[in-house]
């Protein structure tokens, strides 16, 4: 993989840092120009949940071997579907009868 650019939507696994043994999503801002291991590189973006949310703003070291970019659809991101929420029936009412 490239370096990547302001924009790019990466997913971010243990394969790019043993910090990330839970993967993130990652929104880049900002890849940083200081001098590091070769491979290595520092990113300022925003860790995003599986709807596509910024949730945290971070810098983040990691090789960049180990990101994987994720496919646009038309300028949007195909993210993983997150699982919908739980189901209420707001058709049940509860109704209070008067007596007597």
């Amino acid at each position: 993989m490239s370096l990547p650019r302001s924009g790019d939507v990466l997913h971010v696994t243990r394969a790019a840092s043993v910090q990330f043994a839970e993967p993130i999503y990652f929104r880049v801002i900002r890849v940083h120009d200081w001098q590091t291991y070769h491979g290595w590189v520092w990113l300022d973006g925003y860790e995003l949940n599986p709807s596509g949310d910024a949730v945290a703003r971070r810098s983040i070291f990691v090789q960049v071997n180990g990101l994987r970019q994720l496919q646009t659809n038309a300028g949007r991101h195909n993210y993983p579907r997150a699982r919908p929420p739980a189901r209420t029936n707001s058709s049940t009412v509860t109704a209070r009868v008067r007596v007597g």
